[in-house]
């Protein structure tokens, strides 16, 4: 008498003999949390197809590369970041500028005074330094003057920026050390603006 095996499961056949596989699932909705992220990336999107913002970002990064404004281009600016402000973007032009165009200008900035070494990269500084907080930050708030009510103003931005874009990258502290004379005037006043506690309370707000 030969021994039986135990009969187990079903198996379930597909035709031609294959065997049967499963259900691909189908890929679940975004969760609620993703959300705001989302509507994040369209807004920059459409932030970046808009005309209005296209001749902002145009004059600003101009006058990260030492350019000027034309007559009556801030004028025409204020106009199309008042429109922008009304529109659904309008909450999203701070971070863009900060994210964006401030980093942007700024590289610019940190590529020039990297070209020198030693004393003469204090140097340069120095000279980047008078440009930017006499020429450059003040067109900057100009041409960002509707933007208002936020817990950052314009200049406290651009201030913070430099300071972690450009003058924590340049290793400024090596080349103080090296340095045979005293730190230029505008290098004293820029480590006094740039302080931590200076950034959030420094001059007029924008």
């Amino acid at each position: 008498m030969t021994r039986g095996f135990a009969p187990g499961p079903p198996t379930e056949f597909h035709e031609m003999g294959s065997f049967r596989r499963p259900r691909p699932r189908f890929m679940s909705s975004p969760v609620l949390s993703d959300l705001p992220r989302f509507q994040a990336a369209r807004q920059a999107l459409q932030l970046s197809s808009n005309s209005a913002w296209n001749s902002v970002q145009t004059a600003v990064i101009n006058v990260f590369k030492g350019g000027g404004l034309q007559s009556n281009e801030l004028y025409a600016l204020n106009e199309n970041i008042r429109r922008l402000l009304k529109s659904e973007l309008g909450s999203f032009i701070t971070d863009y500028f900060q994210n964006q165009l401030l980093a942007k200008g700024l590289l610019f900035v940190e590529e020039k005074i990297k070209l020198c070494e030693g004393e003469s990269r204090i140097e340069v500084l120095a000279e980047v330094w008078d440009h930017f907080f006499t020429e450059t930050l003040p067109t900057l708030q100009a041409i960002f003057y509707p933007v208002q009510g936020q817990e950052l103003t314009i200049r406290q931005i651009s201030l913070l920026g430099f300071r972690d874009l450009v003058l924590l990258k340049v290793k400024l502290g090596d080349s103080l050390l090296l340095a045979q004379s005293q730190p230029p005037s505008s290098i004293v006043q820029m480590l006094l603006i740039l302080q931590p506690d200076a950034t959030r309370g420094c001059g007029p707000r924008s």
